[in-house]
């Protein structure tokens, strides 16, 4: 059988994103909306998630499924992408910071919609990978570096959106420092078994407010002690 063309590719990107819409309907009830924002979508839609998956994998990167990326880790499914990205509502004018960088798929999607994003990865062979397409595919607004991403980003901060593609306990007392008063982060929270995609919002005076949404399953965050 010969090999997929662009032309098959973006179909199939297409029905990735007909496949979002309708997940999205049927868990309007816990994500408290049926539909996702348009931007969100064309985002989607433009985005070739096939170059961010190892190649034997390529002919699956439509699915709307997780995929293994190595060391352990998965490029997530494209709905929990979109959906994360919704709840994160990244605007033209905002400076985003994403902790888990992976191979650069989410990143893009980002970088689609946010003025600038930083990215940190703490895994140095993801980390160079995702540089490397991302440049190549003409992303200019992102910048990425190696290192713990509980930690932030100081040298870029305070960020307007963060968004933690890793699950934790409880969110890192760094990113919450880093996040502009005004803004949100969103991150998956909770025990291996009870992980919920979970929003922080921080008020003008500093406090946070928690909004727990579906389970979710993630890897967790790491760091260096």
């Amino acid at each position: 059988m010969k090999p997929m063309n662009e032309s098959h590719l973006a179909i199939l990107r297409r029905h990735m994103v007909e496949m979002i819409a309708i997940h999205a309907d049927l868990a309007g009830d816990e994500i408290g909306k049926a539909v996702l924002d348009e931007r969100v979508m064309a985002a989607m839609r433009k985005v070739p998630r096939h170059l961010f998956v190892p190649e034997p994998l390529a002919p699956y990167a439509y699915q709307d499924r997780p995929l293994p990326i190595g060391f352990n880790k998965t490029i997530s499914q494209p709905f929990i992408v979109a959906l994360m990205t919704d709840l994160l509502s990244p605007q033209p004018s905002e400076k985003v910071l994403e902790v888990g960088t992976g191979l650069g798929y989410q990143t893009a999607i980002l970088a689609d919609l946010a003025g600038q994003v930083w990215s940190i990865e703490i895994v140095e062979e993801f980390a160079g990978v995702a540089r490397d397409l991302l440049h190549q595919l003409g992303y200019t607004t992102v910048g990425i570096r190696v290192g713990d991403g509980s930690r932030g980003w100081r040298e870029h901060a305070p960020f307007d959106k963060i968004l933690v593609t890793a699950a934790a306990d409880t969110t890192p007392a760094a990113l919450l420092e880093q996040l502009k008063p005004g803004g949100r982060l969103v991150m998956p929270l909770g025990p291996e078994e009870m992980q919920r995609l979970t929003i922080i919002e921080k008020d003008g005076d500093g406090q946070t407010k928690v909004q727990e949404l579906l389970p979710v399953r993630f890897s967790r965050l790491e760091t260096v002690s």
